[in-house]
């Protein structure tokens, strides 16, 4: 039985390994930054130890700005996604020529590259000297005037992120609850038509709680996604996401690092923390409530 054993954890030893590397280490290292005041990367060496990361990240007004659109994003695209993904997957499974193909239609942006969809959203939504880009041409059928969602006022960018990410992120939620929906037997629905249960009441009694360990999954993995947002900003707005009043908790950290503002690490990894914080909180919270709402 001991030669067994350790056989086992020989063939787990390159995982550990790679786990301990690639992810343990670089956590710890960042718990190590994020204390360590005026840290240097040319000197190896700090001032001090204490919580004065913390503090100037928290009332640094980009990172309050960061904070703010990030909230603001996953307020409005996880929810909205979440359901329009439902609705979308009930008209899927509803429809029994061509599903596959309307399936197929919907999952494309999933795979498609991300900055080349922003590319596109930019030719639709960007004002230039020589177009006022697709949208604004409609608006302006319709009696409208012109306006500039991506260089333009800060509610407008900000309409354009949100639609943008709900665009990306569909494709993903459609499938799952396409195939959510496909798993729940058809003897329940037979047997509330024989009573003659209205279809609300069949959607909101039957369907719903069947489905929901799915929902409760896309809900979560879409607070975690949403919060990482930073790849979509720079397809829209460019990489100097500060100026564009478009930046992201991800994107102050990188920014930190690399950046215009680049070359602090402590101040980093202490905004990396806050945001490990707020989304370790978020999914407590999603956690607790799914006991009473998710039926598995």
């Amino acid at each position: 039985m001991k030669q067994n054993k350790y056989k086992g954890w020989l063939y787990l030893l390159p995982a550990i390994l790679f786990l301990g590397v690639f992810m343990v280490y670089p956590l710890i290292d960042v718990v190590v930054y994020s204390f360590e005041e005026g840290f240097s990367f040319v000197t190896q060496t700090k001032v001090g130890t204490g919580l004065y990361n913390f503090r100037y990240v928290l009332h640094d007004t980009y990172f309050v700005q960061a904070l703010k659109n990030t909230f603001i994003i996953v307020i409005i695209t996880v929810p909205f996604s979440t359901a329009l993904a439902l609705l979308i997957s009930l008209a899927l499974s509803s429809i029994k020529p061509l599903r596959n193909m309307f399936q197929t239609i919907y999952f494309l942006p999933y795979v498609t590259n991300t900055l080349a969809v922003g590319l596109v959203f930019m030719v639709l939504f960007k004002k230039t000297e020589y177009s006022d880009g697709m949208v604004n041409l409609l608006i302006k059928a319709f009696g409208g005037e012109a306006v500039d969602f991506i260089d333009g006022p800060y509610w407008a960018k900000m309409f354009v992120m949100c639609l943008y990410t709900i665009w990306i992120v569909l494709p993903f939620k459609i499938l799952i609850l396409t195939s959510a929906l496909a798993s729940v037997k058809e003897d329940y629905y037979k047997a509330a038509r024989v009573d003659g249960t209205r279809p609300a009441r069949i959607f909101f009694r039957i369907t719903l709680p069947m489905i929901s360990p799915m929902i409760f999954y896309l809900i979560i993995t879409g607070f975690i996604g949403a919060f990482k947002a930073y790849s979509d900003e720079v397809a829209l707005f460019g990489t100097d996401l500060n100026a564009a009043g478009m930046n992201t908790m991800v994107g102050y950290v990188y920014d930190m690092l690399y950046g215009n503002s680049g070359g602090y690490p402590s101040f980093a990894s202490a905004a990396a923390l806050i945001l490990f914080a707020v989304v370790f909180t978020i999914t407590c919270i999603n956690l607790m409530a799914s006991k009473k709402n998710v039926h598995y």
